[in-house]
């Protein structure tokens, strides 16, 4: 098969980029793929974080992609079709995680679609965690010009078919990530992140958003005691202040090692090799890339009820999803964890690893691809 995959690929950072670059990889081994790249995905004004792009001296997967697209310029767009249909590919791939795409990308998926080449989506979000009133109608739009999608979550397959009930899907859950490197030493990655040998030790890892709850981890945290340490790494989009304001009102704000900045793909094995369990306190949520971080290393999850979330972690008991998405039921869920033999979610998670290959999603979406496919008139 013939892939035109359009999407956001290096030097751009981020889950969704690194998303891309593995799938990529692993569509090329069977299939001839070329990637197409955004120009510019984000406007400065409307990014909230510091930079859009990797630092020089970051060994994220490097793929080899045409840069063309420009989010915002419409004759852009035109200019991205026409260069994807000399390129004259059976299928278009494509990610959807926020309604501000689906003027660009539609519009090009538009064209393709209307040219005879079957166009798919690989769905994040399809109603995005912080909502404007046009969101609905945006993404009820781009479904439009799609044969059919790719859902990782029951949560986000119900949203799409909100949108439109008779669009083709099929649901499967996020492949693992295994890029970043071995595990390492749990002594050596905590002496690495300046933490104490011996205690209990939480990792709340990615973005700092309003909606992920770090808010509420903080609150939990102050109640659990002098044996545990919690580790924040991830760039805050918006103020840190508020976070910091809690942190200093702990009753020890040293037990709290915070790293706010973009964590480059080289540092993050000692972080996750220095955790006992990531916490994913999250107000919404569909699916986690940083769940698939996790278990490639291994390490459990505590999950709020929100989304994708607990059909992630409850259904192959690869972790504890807590009773409510506020603080106490957070820390229930912490001291729960830590009381309890931890080996049977470890086993658990060796599992997922052999079932959430990039070679069965691969596969997944070539299956899918074949039966949505327009007939031949």
């Amino acid at each position: 098969m013939k892939i035109a995959y359009l999407s956001v690929f290096y030097p751009y950072r981020g889950g969704i980029a690194q998303f891309n670059a593995n799938l990529y990889r692993e569509l090329v081994k069977t299939h001839q793929v070329q990637a197409f790249n955004f120009k510019r995905q984000y406007p400065g004004v409307l990014f909230p974080g510091k930079t859009q792009r990797i630092p020089k001296d970051d060994r994220a997967v490097f793929i080899e992609s045409t840069p063309v697209l420009d989010s915002v310029n419409p004759f852009s767009y035109g200019r991205t079709a026409r260069q994807i249909l000399k390129y004259n590919p059976d299928l278009l791939l494509m990610r959807y995680w926020m309604p501000f795409f689906a003027p660009s990308l539609g519009w090009v998926a538009r064209q393709l679609k209307h040219n005879g080449c079957t166009v798919v989506s690989i769905i994040d979000n399809m109603i995005p965690h912080e909502r404007t009133f046009m969101d609905k109608t945006l993404s009820r739009w781009f479904l439009k010009q799609n044969h059919g999608c790719v859902a990782m979550s029951r949560t986000v397959r119900d949203d799409i078919l909100s949108l439109d009930q008779k669009i083709p899907y099929i649901l499967k859950a996020h492949p693992l990530y295994d890029h970043f490197g071995a595990p390492v030493p749990v002594a050596e990655a905590r002496k690495q992140l300046g933490l104490h040998e011996d205690r209990k030790t939480l990792l709340f890892f990615g973005f700092i958003r309003d909606y992920k709850g770090l808010d509420l981890l903080l609150e939990a945290f102050a109640d659990l005691g002098e044996t545990y340490q919690l580790v924040i790494a991830g760039e805050s989009y918006g103020s840190f202040e508020k976070y910091e304001k809690q942190i200093r009102g702990l009753p020890d704000p040293s037990s709290v090692k915070v790293f706010n900045r973009y964590i480059a793909d080289s540092e993050v094995p000692a972080f996750f090799s220095a955790a006992d369990v990531c916490v994913l306190p999250y107000r919404t949520a569909t699916q986690s890339g940083i769940s698939a971080m996790a278990y490639h290393y291994e390490v459990p999850l505590i999950v709020t009820p929100a989304g994708g979330l607990a059909e992630a972690v409850e259904g192959p008991g690869t972790g504890l999803v807590a009773a409510g998405t506020d603080a106490r039921s957070v820390e229930l869920a912490i001291r729960k964890f830590f009381s309890m033999d931890r080996n049977p979610f470890r086993e658990n998670i060796r599992k997922e690893k052999e079932i959430l290959t990039w070679e069965h999603f691969a596969a997944e979406i070539t299956d899918f691809v074949n039966k949505v496919k327009p007939k031949p008139i």
